[in-house]
C-alpha cells in the first residue's frame, strides 16, 4: 500500500478527537488558513498541516507517550521548516477553545516592534470563528481586538491605563 493510499483511508478511519479538531480546521475557518488532514510528508502521514504556515498539528493517543519514533520523525519534520504542535486526545475532546488558541498563536507571528513615527498607529483585529455544540448556532464568532500601547515618555498623562 502507497503511503498517499494509506493516508485516504486514514482519512475515513480519524479518531473522535480527530474529528472534532477538523471541524475548526477545515475551509479556512482558523483564522482564514488552509489545512490539510493525513497528509504524507516525506515519509510520514502528519494529522493536520498548514504549508502556507509550515505548521503541523498532531492529535495524539495514549501510544504516542515517550515514543522514540515520534521524536525521530518530529526532529525531521522541523528539519524541513515544519513547527510540530502535538495534543492529546482528551486535550482535543475537554479544552478545543484552549488547543485552537494555541494553534492560533502559533499561525499568528509576534508582531514586529513599530517605529517611533508608527507607534500606537496600527490595531490588529483577528476574527476566529469556532463552532461550539453549545451554541445554537453552529458557528460562534469570537473577535479579539489587540492595539499595541504607546511606550512611556508622554506628557499629561498619555499612554497611562
Amino acid at each position: 500500500m502507497t503511503l498517499k493510499t494509506l493516508a485516504k483511508s486514514m482519512r475515513t478511519a480519524s479518531t473522535e478527537a480527530e474529528t472534532h479538531i477538523w471541524r475548526q480546521l477545515r475551509v479556512h475557518r482558523c483564522a482564514g488558513h488552509k489545512f490539510k488532514r493525513q497528509q504524507p510528508l516525506g515519509k510520514y502521514i502528519v494529522d493536520f498541516v498548514c504549508f502556507e504556515a509550515k505548521l503541523i498539528v498532531e492529535v495524539d493517543g495514549g501510544q504516542h507517550n515517550e515514543s522514540d519514533s515520534d521524536k525521530l520523525r518530529d526532529a525531521w519534520l522541523q528539519s524541513q521548516g515544519f513547527a510540530v504542535l502535538h495534543f492529546w486526545n482528551n486535550e482535543v475532546m475537554q479544552n478545543l477553545e484552549g488547543v485552537l488558541a494555541r494553534i492560533l498563536n502559533a499561525l499568528a507571528p509576534s508582531p514586529q516592534p513599530l517605529s517611533h513615527e508608527g507607534r500606537g498607529a496600527n490595531c490588529i483585529s483577528r476574527r476566529v470563528s469556532l463552532k461550539t455544540k453549545a451554541s445554537p448556532n453552529p458557528r460562534t464568532d469570537f473577535t479579539e481586538l489587540a492595539s499595541l500601547p504607546p511606550r512611556g515618555g508622554g506628557t499629561e498623562g498619555e499612554g497611562a491605563q
